[in-house]
């Protein structure tokens, strides 16, 4: 053979080769795509009444894009969150784990300003607010999705400490822009008096004046534009309609919302009344102002309340609609819920409670799921579920196993959404101090500063009917669930801030 012919076979060979290795490049690239994990949207409003929302039959409100959701998923109608409160039912939708088994069972906030007084800088820096939040060996969503390539955000609602080693940054997030206590004005951006706003690990005032609502839908209409070619988790607590944490009685006692939005509910009124305090705040002489014998109504309560929710249902929809330009939509996971029962001027009908209270209406929530890929439009599910499912669900489609040597208190719920099988949660748990409930099937009971039972909510959803004195075994038997799952949490390693170890 002559050397042209040796090196054409040679050339021949190598464009062979090259081929063969361009063909499984691609192969993989394929098999890689159409097994990319699903984007993941958590949405959480604040203090959203259970029945504040058209698809969970509110005749008043005005939620055409959240509707929309509902329309296009499923309805989850008997979910609960895992404290009636906001710190510790954002610790646990994060982890995947009981408040008393993570160590966040009770609230991260200062509790002067509910008295009228506001902290001068050096104070505020020593306060609890300032210095309490979640145990750094707990690990977060954000952190437990990374080995499977997300980039993770959150925009709005921290509320889980604010040195560095709480922030979002050192959690598993990649950005963050919010704030990082419990409530603020959503305008000031302050909570009550203190600058509260942050971007990553330093506080910033950049946009004060701006409605906050607006800066978190910024925010993450400009994250999905940065990121909708890879796989990311968008987490987006908005306060809405959270009370605004201002000072001025005048506001102090409701939402707020842009004006644009108030002029949507023309029946309701924005009027001021006469007052002398406002719950345990006392209008009294501050040397920062005059004494305001002014506070809001029932009617601007409702009013700002529920305008703050449409608001943040057109920010969600502007979400929405990215996710159909950029043809996403049916391998995103979109899950939208409360934090907590609703307060203020909330409609929680027909359940009994509010915010706070071991009742339903403290943490029974109203909750919508979207995924296309797997859940059939329309679907209305009346199983028990929990904001502990959300972690091990999306940690399943994402194809990452549950983390080891960690207890994680939930179960993916995927396959009851879709139908397939019934709840493997028969039971729940809730403690806040002295207040303690417990559901078992349909069985719920409640010991609390505010009221105590035994209710069957298979038939008594508005826990109107007390059965303990005909049901004395099964007030008995509900009594020993709650100690057994006292113990369970006793015997967890302990974490802070609250846990002496």
């Amino acid at each position: 053979m002559s050397q042209n012919q040796v090196q054409s076979k040679y050339h021949t060979t190598c464009r062979f080769i090259s081929l063969a290795l361009l063909f499984c490049l691609c192969s993989s690239f394929g098999l890689k795509a159409a097994e990319t994990p699903p984007n993941i949207i958590m949405i959480v409003s604040d203090d959203q009444g259970y029945r504040d929302l058209g698809s969970f039959g509110s005749e008043e409100i005005i939620t055409p894009h959240l509707d929309r959701l509902a329309k296009e998923g499923a309805k989850l109608t008997s979910f609960y969150v895992t404290w009636p409160a906001c710190t510790p039912s954002r610790g646990s939708l994060l982890t995947g784990r009981y408040p008393q088994r993570n160590g966040i069972y009770d609230m991260i906030r200062n509790e002067a300003p509910d008295y009228g007084h506001k902290y001068k800088p050096a104070e505020y820096e020593v306060t609890f607010e300032r210095i309490g939040g979640m145990d750094v060996r707990e690990k977060l969503l954000p952190a437990l999705l990374k080995p499977a390539g997300y980039v993770s955000a959150i925009y709005g609602k921290w509320d889980l400490g604010i040195h560095k080693r709480f922030l979002p940054l050192a959690r598993g997030f990649d950005d963050f822009y919010g704030f990082t206590n419990t409530g603020i004005d959503y305008f000031t951006h302050e909570r009550y008096g203190v600058p509260s706003m942050y971007r990553n690990n330093q506080p910033t005032e950049e946009d004060i004046g701006t409605y906050c609502t607006y800066l978190f839908q910024r925010e993450a209409v400009r994250f999905i534009k940065e990121n909708h070619q890879k796989p990311f988790f968008l987490y987006l607590p908005f306060n809405a309609p959270h009370g605004a944490s201002s000072l001025d009685p005048r506001i102090r006692g409701g939402a707020q919302a842009p004006e644009k939005y108030k002029n949507m509910y023309p029946h309701l009124k924005d009027t001021l009344v006469t007052k002398k305090k406002t719950g345990r705040y006392e209008f009294r002489e501050r040397p920062d102002g005059p004494v305001i014998h002014q506070g809001v109504s029932a009617s601007k309560r409702r009013l700002e309340y529920v305008a703050s929710i449409t608001c943040m249902d057109d920010a969600i929809g502007e979400v929405l609609g990215l996710l159909d330009e950029y043809q996403i939509a049916d391998n995103t996971i979109v899950v939208f819920f409360s934090d907590n029962g609703g307060s203020g001027g909330a409609d929680n009908s027909p359940l009994k409670g509010k915010k706070g209270m071991m009742f339903e209406g403290g943490i029974r929530v109203p909750c919508l799921v979207r995924y296309p890929a797997k859940i059939k439009p329309g679907t209305v599910n009346d199983e028990l579920l929990t904001s502990l499912e959300l972690v091990p669900t999306f940690l399943k489609e994402a194809a990452i196993p549950l983390p080891e040597n960690v207890v994680i208190d939930g179960y993916d719920m995927l396959p009851v959404l879709m139908g397939k099988t019934a709840s493997p949660r028969n039971e729940m748990y809730w403690q806040r101090r002295e207040d303690k409930a417990a559901r078992v099937g349909h069985w719920k009971w409640v010991e609390s500063e505010k009221g105590s039972g035994l209710f069957n909510l298979s038939q008594d959803i508005g826990e109107k009917h007390d059965l303990s004195p005909t049901h004395p075994e099964k007030l008995k038997e509900m009594k020993k669930h709650f100690v057994n799952w006292k113990k369970q949490m006793a015997d967890a390693e302990p974490r802070g801030p609250f846990r002496d170890y």
